[in-house]
């Protein structure tokens, strides 16, 4: 079978998470390319063949294709040790995966794409009215994350798993966004043992 391929943009965080489960997992993966912020997920041949969301990642398995980012890490690492196979601790993997979506990436992802993309100069005053807010939000998420991770290594269990994938996407280029990791000591231990595991690949 062929390998999938990743319909990204490599600025994105959350097109880095897959690569990263394919990484980690020795999965072979093509990409795909596309600049967001030129529009080129919005074109009516991306949203008829690839995601009428007009939205990326997209992982294409064949003639397939799945939208959203932790749909695609779960694709890829489904039966592997990147899933705990205890029950309770797939439903907390979960748990900590939609905490990323939810109250972690529209904050702290939106933030640097708004400030290193996009510029603060550039914002609409409607996007400059929620910048303290999202701040507020993703200083919030960080330091929920520091407290767990203070006595454990992991996220979910003794070993890394998607949950881990999904929060150091954005957590390790928060920085970009104006959030100083220094204040967050047991996420910073937590970056520096993601990547020190075998087959880590960084960011484009």
């Amino acid at each position: 079978m062929a390998d999938p391929i990743l319909h990204e943009d490599p600025r994105s965080g959350n097109c880095y998470k897959i690569k990263l489960t394919a990484a980690l997992l020795g999965i072979g993966i093509e990409t795909r390319q596309y600049d967001i912020l030129a529009g080129e997920t919005r074109t009516p041949e991306f949203l008829a063949t690839v995601n009428a969301n007009g939205r990326i990642p997209v992982l294409q398995i064949g003639e397939r294709f799945l939208p959203e980012s932790n749909a695609a890490c779960w694709y890829l690492a489904e039966g592997s040790a990147l899933v705990p196979r205890d029950r309770f601790d797939q439903a907390d993997m979960l748990r900590w995966m939609f905490f990323e979506q939810y109250s972690h990436e529209p904050n702290i992802a939106t933030l640097r794409f708004w400030l290193r993309f996009v510029g603060e100069a550039n914002l609409s005053p409607q996007q400059k009215a929620q910048m303290m807010a999202k701040r507020i939000a993703g200083c919030e998420a960080l330091a929920l994350m520091d407290r767990h991770l203070a006595s454990r290594e992991w996220f979910v269990g003794n070993g890394v798993t998607l949950a881990d994938i999904a929060l150091f996407a954005y957590t390790h280029v928060a920085e970009e966004g104006g959030f100083g990791l220094d204040d967050y000591p047991a996420v910073g231990s937590w970056l520096s043992r993601l990547r020190s595991l075998p087959r880590f690949v960084a960011m484009d």
